[in-house]
């Protein structure tokens, strides 16, 4: 029998074993937890649910509690927290590690981003707001630690890496995406959403939001908002109570190797086929046309005739996440864009005025 030798074990850093290791890594995350404590919170809500109760007897309300966690964005009493952990709410509670308790108003709320910024009534005047960090410059692999009230259990930390970046997932309550949205496999259950997802100095990163999940317990899959999205919203949601988002006013999907065949165009091509260009709306005005008809090849119905936009001022788009995502972080209603658009005359640059983005819109 042949036998085969155990792999080497990896050198450690010269002067330092397993425990002082393990030692350092556990510095690390008690010294995160230190930090960032003081300006984490639990936000309990209150909301009136209608029910309707028998035929001939009058609508009942009754009171429901629901909890979240959040984060002091700024000393004056501002509290970041998400759009769905506030949707709705009568009464808004925000409590601090040391117990402390103060009523708070919804200053502003968006459901696109699920993000929304409450005003502590009567603010103390030892806040101490979380430090931002950049989203932009996250890696695969980094260590991430969440800290929030999963499941009640207030002031809970959690870690782990960052799975994943670029993702889209599914806006709160409508039809349109959040992009560039940040993975982790750090421990993330209800009663997290609102809370902050930090780096190892403590800086915030992302915003913890939604699970992927059959059990409605976390499985490993976490997603946050980046916190340079936040850095773009919130502002506004203090000033305004909302955001406002540009629209292009088309549905589409990302042209694979499949659907650029169908459509008669080299498997290669990227880009974005044109499904539907909403009537009157931005990119129909500038001339922007959606499918014409379907074709069956090998059992599949794909959507031809439509025109592909290939890049939007000058940036080239792989696919529909690219679009949303350049739109989000770069533009606003009334903004011109140059859209390059392949169709079967070519290839044309078209000017578009972008609207604003309607509730029921994807982009």
């Amino acid at each position: 029998m042949e036998t085969v030798s155990a792999p080497a074990a990896a050198p450690t850093p010269a002067g330092l074993d397993a425990n002082d290791i393990v030692a350092a890594y556990e510095e690390v995350l008690g010294r995160i937890y230190a930090s960032v404590l003081p300006s984490v919170v639990q936000v309990k809500v209150q909301r009136r649910l209608d029910t309707g109760g028998l035929s001939g007897t009058p609508q009942q309300r009754s009171i429901v509690p629901a909890e979240g966690s959040g984060f002091v964005w700024s000393a004056d009493g501002l509290v970041v927290t998400n759009h769905h952990v506030v949707e709705g709410a009568e009464r808004v509670i925000v409590v601090f590690a040391d117990g402390s308790e103060y009523r708070a108003t919804v200053l502003g709320s968006d459901p696109g981003s699920d993000l929304a910024v409450l005003q502590l009534d009567n603010p103390p005047d030892d806040l101490t707001a979380a430090t931002l960090g950049n989203s932009d410059t996250l890696r695969v692999g980094q260590l991430a630690v969440a800290i929030g009230s999963p499941f009640g259990q207030e002031f809970t930390m959690t870690s782990g890496i960052i799975s994943a970046l670029g993702r889209t997932i599914q806006s709160h309550g409508g039809n349109y995406v959040n992009p560039e949205i940040i993975q982790t496999d750090a421990p993330i259950n209800p009663g997290n959403s609102g809370g902050p997802l930090l780096d190892r100095e403590g800086n915030v990163i992302g915003i913890n939001s939604q699970i992927i999940s059959n059990s409605g317990s976390s499985a490993g899959v976490g997603f946050a908002v980046p916190v340079n999205t936040a850095r773009r919203v919130v502002p506004e949601l203090i000033a305004n109570g909302s955001y406002d988002y540009a629209y292009l006013g088309i549905s589409g999907t990302s042209l694979t190797a499949g659907l650029a065949a169908a459509n008669g165009l080299p498997e290669e091509t990227r880009g974005v086929l044109v499904i539907n260009a909403v009537g009157d709306g931005p990119a129909q005005r500038a001339g922007v046309s959606g499918s014409t008809g379907t074709e069956e090849v090998e059992g599949i119905t794909y959507p031809i005739g439509g025109g592909v936009i290939t890049s939007i001022d000058g940036t080239r788009l792989e696919g529909m996440d690219d679009l949303v995502a350049y739109m989000a972080e770069h533009n606003r209603p009334g903004d011109t864009v140059t859209l390059e658009v392949l169709t079967a005359d070519g290839i044309s640059a078209i000017d578009v005025i972008l609207g604003a983005r309607p509730q029921n819109a994807t982009s």
